[in-house]
């Protein structure tokens, strides 16, 4: 059935206005009709079958809510996907898979050795584009909310929104790293149980993190982890890492 994501004020009075791109692609893509059903997540971790109404102009469709229920499709940690610029258009399928993976968060920020670099006057665009590639990863996924990727940051903003997290994990493949089980298990077990455990993970770009950097993030008190004996692609490290918090949170 096909999935869409609404803020909670479009939804009222067991109605539901579904608005823009998503109506237009209801009506003329998809080419529904009034009776028909679709599921509406409301991003706060509720879904709702819908049955549709009535169009207007095709940019806004009306639906009435036949049933709902709490999803169970998002992982018990919040997880912030920072991730150095990489070459080429391989940010597009780090995106796509991390939202696949559970993410909740993408954000991606220049390091000493990336080789990409931000252009501002095509930010805006560049980021509409890639929260497009996150919102189609989602509704394929069966996500409950929609993750959000920011524009890029600076080494240095990365630090400071990173250290927020309860735990921040900075993939390093120099020495000094513990292995991953052992911090999961060390620094989340002391969390109260009220809240859900809010993780970051921070990936570098093809050429890895300087000296420098890794001695800021040890500094900021950055969890130092490596992942494994082999050296992986920065493309591949994002999912490795992500499904192994998967495997440890939600297998």
């Amino acid at each position: 059935m096909p999935r869409f994501f609404v803020a909670k004020d479009q939804i009222c009075d067991g109605l539901v206005r579904i608005v823009g791109e998503d109506a237009h692609h209801i009506a003329r893509s998809l080419r529904m009709a009034a009776g028909q059903h679709v599921t509406v997540c409301d991003m706060q971790k509720t879904e709702y079958d819908c049955e549709l109404l009535h169009f207007e102009d095709d940019r806004v469709v009306t639906a009435r809510i036949v049933g709902e229920s709490p999803m169970e499709t998002e992982p018990p940690v919040a997880i912030t996907l920072y991730q150095a610029l990489p070459k080429g258009d391989k940010l597009d399928t780090i995106i796509q898979k991390a939202v696949e993976c559970g993410a909740s968060h993408i954000v991606p920020f220049e390091s000493i050795n990336c080789v990409v670099r931000v252009k501002q006057e095509a930010e805006a665009r560049k980021t509409e584009r890639r929260n497009r590639i996150a919102t189609e990863a989602a509704k394929q996924c069966g996500r409950g909310m929609l993750p959000e990727v920011t524009e890029t940051v600076s080494f240095e903003q990365m630090i400071t929104l990173a250290s927020q997290a309860d735990l921040v994990l900075f993939c390093y493949e120099g020495e000094g790293t513990v292995p991953l089980k052992a911090l999961l298990r060390g620094r989340l077990g002391t969390l109260p149980q009220d809240r859900v455990p809010s993780i970051a993970v921070v990936i570098g770009s093809e050429g890895g993190f300087s000296p420098s950097e890794a001695k800021a993030a040890q500094e900021a008190g950055f969890c130092m982890t490596g992942l494994g004996a082999r050296i992986l692609r920065t493309e591949t490290a994002s999912c490795f890492i992500l499904s192994s918090l998967v495997y440890e949170f939600e297998l």
